[in-house]
This record gives structure tokens, C-alpha cells and sequence, in this order.
């Protein structure tokens, strides 16, 4: 957004400053990721030498000859890349979500599992595991279930007023409450042999079984809203600030508000479709994100993609390396996340309405 007046120079040094800092620490945050990234490559049960890695990667990139073994071209290529790339994907995509979520209603205890959109996002893939739709419909119904239970919550919130954050947060946790027992129920109508063992590990959240296929499928409907969310930037903005100042300088508070809430959901939808439910990760990462970059969404967006990516991977790959048997990834990520959650009620309790 920018000012309308700059009278004194030195105010203009100071923005100047400020950008200048965000963008240090955001090329920061690309080159953390960078490095996660690579030594994703190499950490595993299978050890595989950096200079492995490396020596893959630049002789697939010229087109050479493999001078390696298959086993190390499939842990690398069928099996990590895939892991890797899903990570990225469902971390900054529950990153941003949650960050858009937080902007929108100015509260930053919102997040995607607050505002309903993990376990609606969850019924509608759930729902097509049972009645074993393709991927794209089983993406499908994840996404309107979750758009459904955004707007359940805001509506229950708008019944009671619409002016109370709690009443926001309380409705969000009534809505996840019955699409969480809505999965329940559909464990019922569930084969007991083959899909309720795959749907109950699923919902535990993972990215063990993530596949080239999933990754590619996933890439659009992550990267398109979070493009979108970007160009609203400045409508973003000037809407975390408050009504009054956004219809003052011409925003369309309703259209601005239902493309956030699509964007944001659309985005949860895709990354629940392929890890199921990974908590914490749209709570805990815009928040950090927000102490690093402060509150501009336009540095708020693209630190909460590179942070939540990056967070995202790390948690993988703890989960796939501590112990003998893997541990899921929403399991580690809510034994973490919790205690965050707690902190972030002792500060954001005295803002509360």
C-alpha cells in the first residue's frame, strides 16, 4: 500500500530501511530453504553421498549416461524427489493459507484448522476414498467441503453479531468438530480390509506415500491462488486494517473477502488431498513470519511459503530418520505446535473482544 504523503526525508529512509531489511531476511529464508532442500537428498535410511546427489542431479540435467546404480536413481528420483516436492507444496500452501485467514479477520489465532477448512477439506477426500472417486474428484469435493465449512463458521459468527473474534474462533472449532465426526462416520461405509486402514492412516497426516503424480496435480491448484493472494496484496492490507479505512479507499470488502476465503481454501483442499491433516503448520508459521517481516503482506506471503516450506521439510525428514519405524508428520507436528499454541494464547489473550 502505498503513502500518500512523505513529507519529511527521513521518513522515506526509514521505508527505504525497512524494505531493504525484509528483503534480506527473505533471501535469507530462499537460501535456509536451499539447504534444506539439498540435505533432504541425503538423509534417509539409505545413505546416499552429497556428491551422489549432485553428480545425479547434473547428469540427468545435461542428459548423460547413468553412471549409478538403480537403486540410488530410485530412492532418489521415485522416492525423495516426490517427498520432497509434496512437502514443499503442502507447507507453504497451509503457510499461506493460514496466513491469508489471519490477514483477512485480523486475528492471529486464525488458521485453516481453526476456520474449519482442514477437516471439511478432510470429509470431502475422505468422501471420495469411500465412494473411490478419481483424484481430481476427490480434490474436488475436498475443496467445496472446505469452502463449506469456512462459510459455516463465518456465517454462525454473523448470527451472533460478526463484531467478536472468539465468537469467530468458537464457531471454527464447532464446524471442525462435525466434519471430524463426519470422517468418523464414514469410517463406517468404509471397505475394513483395504480403505479403512489406508483412510485412518491418511487422516494421522504423512507424506510417505506422496507420488510424482499427486505433486503435479497438486502444483496448480497451490501456486494459482497463492499468485492471486498476491495481487491482492494491497487489498489485504488495507483490510487487516479495518471496514471503515478499506470502503473509504474504494475496496470491495465482500468480493476481496470470498476470493481470500477461496484462494485460501482451495489451497488447504490441495494439500490435505495428498498428507491428509498436518497440524499447527497454518498457525505457527505466519505468526513467526509476522515477528520476522512484520505485518505487510506482501512480505508476509512470500515468508510464510519459504518458512512453512521449509518447516515442512524438516519435520519429514526428522520423521523418516529419528527412529527405526517412520513417524507420521501431523504427529510430530502437533507434539510441536501444541506448546507453541499455548504461548500464542498468553499474548494474543489480552487482544481478545
Amino acid at each position: 500500500m502505498e503513502k500518500e504523503s512523505c513529507p519529511l526525508a527521513i521518513t522515506e529512509c526509514l521505508a527505504q530501511s525497512r524494505f531493504s531489511d525484509g528483503t534480506v531476511k527473505i533471501l535469507a529464508m530462499v537460501a535456509i530453504l536451499l539447504a534444506v532442500i539439498f540435505g533432504s537428498f541425503f538423509i534417509g535410511r539409505y545413505p546416499i553421498s552429497p556428491e551422489t546427489v549432485l553428480t545425479v542431479f547434473a547428469a540427468k540435467a545435461a542428459g548423460m549416461p547413468q553412471t549409478w546404480s538403480d537403486s540410488v536413481d530410485t530412492v532418489l528420483m521415485k522416492v525423495r524427489l516426490p517427498r520432497i516436492l509434496a512437502a514443499l507444496l503442502v507447507g507453504g500452501a497451509l503457510s499461506v493459507a493460514g496466513a491469508s485467514y489471519q490477514s483477512l479477520f485480523r486475528n492471529p489465532l486464525m488458521a485453516p484448522e481453526m476456520m474449519g477448512a482442514t477437516w471439511g477439506a478432510a470429509f470431502g477426500a475422505v468422501l471420495g476414498m469411500v465412494f473411490r472417486f478419481s483424484w481430481f474428484g476427490m480434490e474436488l469435493t475436498a475443496f467445496l467441503c472446505g469452502l463449506l465449512a469456512v462459510f459455516c463458521a463465518v456465517f454462525i459468527n454473523s448470527f451472533f453479531g460478526g463484531k467478536s473474534i472468539i465468537t469467530l474462533v468458537l464457531a471454527g472449532v464447532v464446524v471442525s468438530a462435525f466434519f471430524q465426526s463426519a470422517v468418523e462416520a464414514l469410517k463406517y461405509l468404509a471397505d475394513p480390509m483395504d480403505t479403512l486402514p489406508a483412510m485412518t492412516f491418511w487422516i494421522m497426516g504423512g507424506l510417505a506415500k506422496a507420488s510424482m503424480q499427486d505433486v503435479t496435480w497438486t502444483l496448480l491448484p497451490v501456486l494459482i491462488p497463492a499468485a492471486l493472494l498476491y495481487i491482492m496484496r494491497w487489498r489485504i492490507n488495507v483490510l487487516s486494517i479495518g471496514e471503515e479505512e478499506a470502503h473509504t479507499l474504494g475496496v470491495d470488502i465482500k468480493r476481496t473477502r470470498f476470493l481470500v476465503l477461496v484462494c485460501a481454501t482451495l489451497m488447504t483442499a490441495a494439500a490435505v488431498s495428498i498428507s491428509g491433516i498436518i497440524h499447527w503448520v497454518g498457525l505457527l508459521i505466519p505468526h513467526l513470519a509476522r515477528m520476522l517481516v512484520g505485518a505487510n503482506f506482501s512480505r508476509v506471503l512470500p515468508a510464510s511459503l519459504l518458512m512453512g516450506s521449509a518447516y515442512l521439510l524438516l519435520i519429514d525428514n526428522l520423521s523418516r530418520s529419528l527412529f527405526t519405524v517412520e513417524i507420521q508428520v501431523g504427529v510430530l507436528t502437533a507434539l510441536i505446535g501444541a506448546p507453541f499454541f499455548v504461548f500464542l494464547l498468553s499474548k494474543a489473550r489480552k487482544g481478545w473482544t
